[in-house]
């Protein structure tokens, strides 16, 4: 959209939430709007305030905003990095876009690996970190960033500029008393619930049975109240030990919501994977992104265009059981070694941590950053395994030690949290989950995630996120008694989309041998295909414990097949 003397030129992808109140702000300014367009709103908001005006937005958004007047060019992404802005220069050159696949149609951008980057994903399951990404001539704009480009030299000089940063948004928490936090977080969380529910079309919600996908679930029934045609979309495992359908069937009748329910075989997954790569354009940690995959083509199916989802609130309400020996840590530290006694008795018996990744990572909380290396290698940790070619990636200048820093590795929970919501886990998660939704046209949104909610439980003490018998997401369950059932926030395990991933890629045999054979395992000269193969084949055998390290071999070959990756 263009502004009304045409020199001004603005592309949004994504959602801002609080356009009406926009609106009434910028009337009170003065301005005069032409349409109901919230795009028009957005054009206002940036002549009135200039960047000054992406602090004010709520939403998920990633624009552009072309001024021929000044012959400069804004790009911006939104405070959490929910929606994609990837870009490439070259000498006097820039592109920009929503997704990779697009700028790999450019002819100054090659399909180039990043050797770094190939590496931490193969090797540590790690990607989507910082502003790096799979192809060595692309970079990712970086989340609540802008940056003013100046047309005749597109190229550069210029960096991205942080417009937000994680505790700024909020004052002091006014509640000290858990008690009084927790109603607190109660309202915010509502409100937000009902910021995303602001839709023409129908809105629907996903729901694994946890605590976040119900809260949402009910949050919105008790919102929209009982005229709300309230619909859901949930994966099902055949596997009953994985299976949630108790869970997505209890929330579901709590809320009396219609449930649609995904069931997969390995052999769709085999006939989808091509689909699924083509999607996400870089690859991917599990199988486990499939069966999201399928939930948001059902919701397409069932003419939902926009879905509620609970992504982010692992990360801000320290819902990770791995988690737990970082507050361990922070007893052992204080010196209240009863409290850190009490806790590690307290998991033992629930959380299926064995007591020895328990202490390893504790220790490593604990242990100054030189010894980090040396507890690596008490888990059995290789600084190269087998499977990968080490002068390959020597060659390339790859760093292949466990580097705490490079990893984004802290020792107490709140930095182990900002790293996992900023750098680390939700930036993976977004990303599966944009690309997912938007390969079925449909809209994903995320109502934990705004900086008002991320601000407040940033500011609460840790023993309000885990308590002493290391019971997570403490304070959130508290404020959800009484709007989701009880059953679900006294959950202790937790699941999510987890699919028989190992069950599945057994049955899939024959192709994983193929994927591994030297004929299509050579195309990246950084594994060992013989080395591979031997390690399936004592997965399958139960020689050894199987991991997921097999999937990244299998995802990573048939991403370098998909996109003619280069490797030099």
């Amino acid at each position: 959209m263009q502004n009304e003397r045409g020199d001004v030129w603005v592309a949004c992808n994504g959602e801002i939430y609080n356009y009406p109140a926009l609106r009434r702000d910028l009337e009170a300014r003065g301005h005069r709007f032409r349409s109901e367009s919230d795009t028009e709103v957005l054009l206002a908001a940036c002549a009135e305030w200039g960047a000054g005006a992406l602090p004010r937005l709520v939403g998920m958004f990633a624009f552009a905003l072309l001024d021929t007047a000044e012959h400069r060019l804004l790009l911006a992404r939104d405070f959490m990095g929910i929606k994609p802005l990837y870009y490439a220069t070259w000498a006097g050159g820039l592109a920009f876009a929503s997704e990779i696949k697009a700028l790999l149609t450019v002819p100054r951008v090659s399909a180039r690996a990043n050797p770094q980057l190939l590496h931490d994903y193969l090797r540590f399951g790690r990607i989507d970190q910082g502003r790096e990404t799979m192809f060595a001539d692309i970079r990712q704009f970086p989340a609540a960033h802008h940056a003013w480009i100046d047309l005749d030299r597109p190229d550069g000089p210029w960096s991205p500029e942080r417009y937000w940063t994680l505790g700024q948004t909020n004052g002091a928490v006014r509640h000290r008393s858990f008690d009084g936090a927790a109603e607190e977080l109660r309202d915010i969380f509502l409100d937000n619930v009902r910021l995303h529910m602001r839709s023409d079309v129908p809105v629907g919600s996903a729901l694994s049975g946890g605590i976040d996908s119900s809260s949402i679930v009910a949050g919105v029934r008790a919102l929209g109240g009982s005229a709300i045609d309230l619909q859901a979309v949930g994966y099902v495992a055949d596997d009953p030990r994985i299976s949630e359908e108790r869970w997505i069937d209890l929330a579901a009748d709590a809320a009396g919501a219609r449930v649609h329910k995904v069931s997969i075989t390995p052999e769709e997954l085999r006939h989808d994977l091509t689909g699924l790569i083509r999607a996400q354009d870089e690859p991917f940690g599990s199988a486990s992104i499939y069966a999201q995959y399928r939930v948001f083509r059902t919701a397409a199916d069932q003419g939902l265009k926009v879905m509620l989802d609970g992504q982010g609130a692992d990360e801000i309400f320290a819902g990770y059981m791995s988690l737990l020996p970082y507050r361990w840590a922070g007893h052992v530290r204080a010196g209240a070694l009863w409290r850190a006694m009490r806790l590690m008795r307290s998991v033992d018996s629930y959380s299926g941590v064995s007591a020895r990744s328990f202490l390893v990572r504790g220790l490593g909380a604990l242990a100054p950053t030189p010894l980090h290396p040396f507890l690596s290698r008490l888990t059995g940790s290789q600084a190269v395994p087998q499977w990968m070619d080490g002068a390959w990636l020597k060659r390339r200048g790859v760093d292949t030690k466990v580097n705490p820093a490079r990893l984004g590795h802290r020792r107490d929970l709140r930095g182990v949290l900002d790293v996992a919501l900023l750098d680390r886990s939700l930036p993976q998660l977004l990303r599966y989950e944009d690309r997912n939704s938007m390969a079925h046209s449909v809209e994903s949104r995320v109502p934990f995630l705004t900086p008002r909610l991320v601000d407040f439980v940033h500011r609460l003490p840790e023993a309000f996120l885990i308590d002493d018998r290391g019971l997570t997401k403490t304070v959130f369950r508290s404020a959800m008694r009484g709007i989701a059932p009880d059953p679900i926030l006294d959950r202790r395990d937790k699941i999510g989309f987890e699919p028989p991933q190992g069950k599945w890629l057994a049955a899939l045999d024959p192709w994983v041998r193929e994927t591994l054979s030297p004929a299509a395992a050579d195309r990246l000269p950084c594994l060992r295909s013989d080395e591979m193969i031997r390690h399936w084949e004592g997965a399958g055998a139960r020689q050894q414990r199987f991991d997921w390290t097999i999937w990244r071999w299998l995802n990573a070959i048939a991403w370098a097949n998909l996109y003619d990756v280069e490797f030099e």
